[in-house]
């Protein structure tokens, strides 16, 4: 058993996340998944995105994740979609005692958080090749220079545009690639566990 952080994307705790957790939490993994927008959940990434701005930005939503790891124990995977990706990632790089890091259609440059990425935290990327949001504004480049400084990471790339397609409840949900992307990160956990 792996314990697991997962952090939301920009649209919230939807059903698809919650059926993610569950997934895991039934593998045999315990899973906490914080809610960084106090129960709010929005229709689209726009809604979001406005509702990021209101409560503070990513300043906010990165000390209430935080928080949120405080209560439990260092040696923990942290995993994030989109937006969540920047607190899972920022743990991941900081908080000494990772087990390790799963990055859903995000990732950002090492550098944001500290020189290198921590010798002995292995971490997955997954990404739509043609997702406008991944592959169009840096995180495909960061993903890959990632996986080049550092020995145990892995990049997965799906095919498509879709940003978000492993979460069941949105319209871009492509139920292979979210099937293969469980598949990879199950196998990752058992790796770590």
């Amino acid at each position: 058993m792996t314990d697991v952080i997962v952090f939301h994307h920009i649209q919230g705790v939807t059903p698809g996340i919650g059926r993610f957790a569950e997934a895991l939490s039934v593998a045999g993994h315990r899973v906490t998944v914080p809610d960084l927008y106090d129960g709010r959940t929005f229709g689209s990434i726009e809604e979001g995105q406005a509702h990021l701005a209101e409560i503070g930005g990513m300043g906010a939503v990165l000390d209430r994740a935080r928080l949120a790891a405080e209560s439990l124990d260092a040696d923990v995977v942290y995993a994030g979609f989109s937006l969540g990706v920047v607190p899972a990632q920022m743990l991941a790089q900081t908080r000494p005692g990772a087990r390790g890091a799963l990055l859903y259609h995000a990732c950002v440059p090492v550098s944001e958080f500290s020189e290198t990425w921590p010798a002995g935290v292995p971490v997955q990327i997954h990404g739509a090749e043609d997702d406008p949001f991944f592959a169009g504004e840096g995180d495909l480049e960061a993903a890959r220079a990632l996986v080049a400084a550092t020995p145990d990471a892995e990049l997965f790339l799906y095919p498509g545009r879709a940003h978000l397609f492993a979460d069941d409840s949105l319209a871009s949900y492509d139920e292979a690639s979210a099937k293969l992307l469980m598949e990879r990160t199950l196998e990752f956990l058992s790796r770590v566990g």
